[in-house]
């Protein structure tokens, strides 16, 4: 039992040396985990901040499959972070939403990679997929990324 445990805190100890959740600032590439607070901050190729919003993350299959169905709406500077092991290409739709969003793609790399303006579907049939690869998306209210300069090649660094 003395060694289970012994085994338990070493791999404690060992995953917050690793930087994993918790642990302050993380990049594009780190783990991030689902907690409220965490802050997306996207930059220009010079560094200029062109806006931040707090997110929750969605790292769940779950959490994604819902994402923001079940929210009436989102502030201004606010949304939600879809977050996946690996770089891939995924769909998002835009069912049973209440509210229009933009929809960032973020590669693995920390690079914006698509950018789509998403209204809401008159219904839950025939919904439009939009496309993107990414290790990240994140979904923020409709023309955050028009109001705030945001275009694909501009980075996003992430805070929790």
């Amino acid at each position: 039992m003395l060694g289970r445990t012994l085994a338990v805190v070493c791999l404690l100890v060992v995953a917050g040396c690793a930087g994993l959740p918790g642990g302050g600032t993380s990049t594009p590439g780190a783990t991030t985990a689902a907690q409220d607070g965490t802050q997306v901050f996207v930059e220009n190729e010079n560094g200029t901040e062109l806006g931040n919003v707090t997110v929750e993350v969605a790292d769940t299959q779950s959490e994604r499959y819902t994402g923001l169905s079940e929210h009436e709406s989102l502030g201004p500077n606010e949304g939600m972070l879809f977050v996946y092991d690996s770089e891939g290409s995924h769909t998002y739709v835009m069912r049973s939403m209440s509210f229009p969003i933009d929809i960032v793609y973020i590669g693995a790399n920390g690079r914006i990679t698509s950018i789509h303006h998403a209204p809401v579907e008159e219904d839950n049939e025939n919904l439009t997929g939009y496309d993107g690869v990414g290790k990240w998306v994140l979904e923020v209210p409709y023309n955050w990324t028009t109001e705030h300069g945001v275009e694909v090649g501009d980075r996003v660094r992430i805070e929790d």
